[in-house]
């Protein structure tokens, strides 16, 4: 047998030679060892990112020429979004850090129309140290009668305050500040109710039938958050001042809040105990139990809605800057068309060149990040020294990761979602149509890996601003108007090149030349319609926002709107108040009906606590609710189901509600509604839904009772005014002799 490179004179198998790529000859496996399948080098990736990460840095030597728009886009963006939720965040750490200031005490018991009960009261105070604070409207006029004002009555007790200080100018012990001095009590207010009265410090005002002295201004209050909106100025007064002014009537609408202060080192746990406690032993209390750790509510509620928008608004211009990302990465690979040409004439691959761009948009997207990163974070700071006087918590200046962080992840997603298109348009564009200055011009979508890349990103960015939003219904309306408002912008755009390409030849040179670079290929109309129409979109949604709630407010709304509104006219006086308005005012209409506040408790017997309401109707079983009652159907009421109730019924309670507000608690006909009026639960079955128009500001009720659900309860009247007619001169004569004949009777002139 001959020799062969492969066999040996007795046939036994030899190693076959091995050589490297210049014919090399190699060292020889050992016999018989077999050859392993050649494997791609693992690490070769990563080398080949950090040689375009080389390249990238390299290329940016020359500048950010081209970015500056994209860098400001980008910046603004995620500054306004950070700053936004970190300024929301540093309001809430206020709020939770100063809970116990703001709210008053530890706990807060709240009661309406009524005081508690010696047992109610037994039990709070077992718990610690009470301070009792009253709380109504009422009319403060001058001691000759020549001028008066709505004023917010907080009456406080000597335990006041429990915790933090009350501010006044000047500053005066308590007995000297409220205390009685010949028959005269002592009262602050805000300068406000100084300025509307025309007062100074001495000055002398009625309350009800007892005669106040302004010692000083009310500076601060610690827990006015906790109290919540006023309609009017406060004016500060003793419990006992309060008694002497004979305001407070079986019926009257006075808030009674019961704040205690705890052991020190009360737990949260122990805190929910007490909760849990008070519901089960006081079922028919219907007091509103509050802790530190929810002081302010409505004002953390506010603060929400506000992040909210502000950071819709925000991400809406975010977007709006990302049309100028893309604009800005296609101008720039435009630029660069020999250097991508030059890449692919070396053998770079598409995905390298990819990869050199994409760092390069990354790196510039990192520096704007970080630039409005570093803007959003300084706004905490300048917030606590600039809202001072507007919100009376101050706010924790401080850095919040996760707003910020938050507000990085929009800022790069949006970046990629719109820098993807482009630089895969450049990975395919070969060589040769480069260096012809051709190949960006292309219409198509780059190949799908991109496109599908692109589109995960905006699912993703669509999901984020969702999941992130505290009211999902608005960002999914906020997303979905998004998109649609893309999708009709591109259609213009489409419609504008078609009616360029489609118009009539001109003689003007400059005129068909433009005409021409409107419809040409890789033209930036779709980009400049995307721009200017979501700019304008937003700025004109602002401005209708704006313009409409001004209309409803100032325009339309005094139209329809009552002269005067008149709260706590006791049951024993309606007949004597109704024709002294009749007297004073003969051409007007007025309106009364029976007025009780009361919270509702329970929904078909399930606790309202255990039961999920949407965010349209969670408003109703929030806090207490105006409640009335009417033995024939009002006029101004339409039924949409069900039917009212005989003029003679005396069966089980009935209770008419609101359509919309029903439908969006899920209630329907029959269901059963148990509200707690004056310590007492009272369960009615609906009997019908009627339409309530609340834009009218007339007298509506969410809930009108049957008349003996409520039979032998001691209540006031509620009454409108309403003649249009009336001049401003016989506005103040009527309300001058009203606040003289029934100083007890609160009255609100719709217009002031």
């Amino acid at each position: 047998m001959a020799e062969t490179p492969s066999s040996g004179p007795s046939g036994h198998l030899l190693p076959k030679e091995r050589r490297d790529r210049r014919g090399r000859h190699l060292p020889l496996l050992p016999t018989g060892e077999k050859v392993a399948a050649k494997r791609p080098d693992e690490g070769a990736w990563l080398r080949t990112l950090k040689l375009a990460i080389r390249f990238s840095l390299r290329e940016m030597r020359g500048g950010l020429s081209g970015f500056m728009i994209f860098l400001a886009c980008i910046a603004l963006g995620v500054a306004a979004i950070g700053g936004v939720n970190s300024v929301a965040q540093a309001i809430s750490a206020g709020v939770a850090n100063q809970g116990q200031t703001l709210l008053g005490g530890d706990l807060r018991f709240q009661v309406n129309q009524r005081s508690a009960s010696d047992a109610e009261l037994g039990f709070i105070r077992s718990l610690g140290t009470v301070s009792l604070n009253s709380g109504m409207r009422s009319m403060a006029r001058l001691e000759d009668g020549s001028n008066q004002a709505l004023v917010e009555a907080k009456a406080v007790d000597d335990a006041y305050p429990l915790f933090g200080a009350l501010k006044t100018d000047p500053a005066l012990p308590r007995d000297q500040l409220f205390g009685e001095r010949s028959g005269v009590f002592g009262a602050a207010a805000p300068d406000l109710l100084f300025e509307r009265l025309n007062l100074h410090v001495g000055d002398r005002l009625k309350l009800g039938s007892a005669v106040f002295e302004l010692r000083a201004r009310l500076v601060s209050e610690p827990d006015a958050v906790s109290d919540g909106f006023g309609f009017a100025p406060r004016l500060m007064i003793s419990s006992q001042g309060l008694a002497a002014s004979g305001l407070v009537q079986p019926g009257s609408l006075v808030e009674n809040a019961y704040k205690v202060r705890l052991p020190e080192g009360t737990s949260e746990a122990r805190i929910k105990d007490i909760q849990a406690k008070a519901a089960r032993d006081f079922p028919q209390a219907g007091w509103s139990i509050r802790t530190r750790s929810n002081a302010a509510p409505a004002l953390s509620a506010n603060i929400e809605r506000f992040s909210q928008f502000l950071t819709l608004v925000g991400l809406t211009a975010l977007v709006v800057g990302g049309v100028g990302v893309a604009n800005a990465v296609r101008a720039y690979l435009d630029g660069k068309r020999g250097v991508i040409a030059a890449f692919k004439s070396l053998g770079a691959s598409g995905g390298f060149v990819f990869t050199v761009y994409l760092v390069q948009i990354l790196l510039i997207a990192g520096l704007a990040i970080v630039l409005g990163l570093i803007l959003g974070a300084a706004m905490p700071f300048v917030a606590s020294a600039l809202l001072q006087s507007v919100i009376p918590v101050p706010a924790q200046g401080f850095f919040y990761p996760g707003a910020l962080a938050m507000a990085a992840l929009f800022g790069l997603l949006v970046t990629l979602a719109f820098a993807l298109l482009p630089l895969g348009r450049a990975r395919d564009v070969p060589a040769t149509a480069l260096f012809r200055e051709m190949g960006f011009e292309s219409r198509g979508l780059p190949r799908l890996p991109y496109t599908g890349a692109a589109l995960a990103i905006v699912v993703a960015l669509a999901a984020l601003a969702i999941l992130s939003a505290n009211d999902t219904r608005i960002a999914s309306i906020f997303v979905g108007a998004t998109v649609f408002a893309f999708l009709v912008l591109r259609l213009v755009a489409v419609l504008v090149q078609w009616t360029a390409k489609k118009s009539p030849r001109v003689r003007s040179v400059s005129l068909r030349l433009a005409l021409g670079n409107i419809h040409r290929p890789g033209a930036l109309t779709p980009s400049v319609v995307l721009s200017l129409g979501l700019g304008l979109t937003l700025l004109v949604t602002l401005a209708l926002i704006d313009g409409n709630l001004r209309r409803q407010i100032s325009g339309s709304l005094p139209e329809r709107a009552p002269n005067f509104f008149f709260v706590d006219i006791q049951s024993s006086d309606v007949d004597a108040f109704a024709n002294l308005v009749g007297k004073e005012s003969p051409r007007g209409v007025l309106v009364k009906v029976p007025m009780l506040r009361g919270r509702i408790m329970a929904l078909n017997g399930v606790d309202v606590d255990k039961v999920k309401i949407p965010a349209d109707g969670a408003w109703v079983l929030r806090g207490d609710r105006g409640l009335t009652y009417e033995a024939k159907q009002p006029e101004n009421a339409t039924l949409t189901e069900g039917t009212w109730w005989p003029r003679d019924y005396s069966g089980e309670p009935l209770v008419s509600f609101s359509a919309e507000e029903g439908k969006a608690i899920g209630l329907k006909l029959g269901d059963s509604v148990t509200v707690n009026v004056l310590g007492r639960n009272v369960t009615a079955k609906i009997a019908n839904f009627r339409q309530v128009q609340w834009e009218t500001m007339g007298i509506n009720f969410v809930m009108v009772f049957s008349p003996n659900a409520f039979a032998g309860a001691p209540h006031g009247w509620l009454a409108t005014l309403t003649d249009k007619q009336a001049s401003t001169a016989d506005d103040a004569r009527l309300l001058n002799a009203v606040t003289r004949a029934f100083p007890a009777v609160t009255t609100v002139r719709v217009k002031d």
